[in-house]
């Protein structure tokens, strides 16, 4: 009599450790974006923080596009 219990796709901290990656990513993408814009903004004497909005806004679109590819990706 032999049972073969389906296993789950991953450990749960395997899971943990993938969804804590993404985040810290994002954050660290967000981060380097918003203080690149504000270095250039610095850096051109601007009034307005045109970078700062510029790449802070592109920099949020950059990393929701690392986390959906890393959460379409299928799993090996």
């Amino acid at each position: 009599m032999q049972t073969n219990p389906e296993k789950p796709s991953q450990k749960p901290l395997n899971a943990y450790a993938k969804y804590s990656s993404l985040g810290i990513q994002m954050a660290v993408i967000i981060g380097v974006g918003s203080y690149g814009g504000y270095k250039l903004d610095k850096y051109f004497q601007n009034k307005t923080p045109v970078f700062t909005i510029i790449l802070s806004l592109a920099s949020i679109a950059l990393a929701m596009y690392v986390v959906l590819k890393d959460l379409i990706k299928p799993n090996k």
